[in-house]
């Protein structure tokens, strides 16, 4: 805890591409080393955007760390509401 009372919140790296850090983008998970939130790019994923088109997109973001974000959001659903992976 802080000098104020309120819990202080830390970096939090996720896997080898993700961050979580309160000093950047308010603390969403972001790819490390950029400021693009990962909401951002599994958004524009799930309206059809290919990765080769966030690739372009993104180019500081590179396939690898694209492919962990959405292998990062399938354990997420699979933990927290039990869905099968095929």
């Amino acid at each position: 805890m802080s000098k104020n009372g309120k819990t202080q919140i830390r970096r939090k790296e996720v896997g080898k591409f993700l961050v979580m850090d309160p000093e950047i983008c308010h603390g969403q998970l972001t790819f490390k080393g950029t400021r693009v939130p990962v909401s951002t790019v599994l958004a524009l994923l799930g309206k059809g955007y290919s990765i080769e088109q966030m690739l372009k997109s993104y180019p500081e973001i590179p396939r690898p760390a694209i492919e962990a974000a959405l292998k990062q959001s399938l354990e997420f659903l699979n933990g927290h509401v039990g869905l099968a992976q095929d």
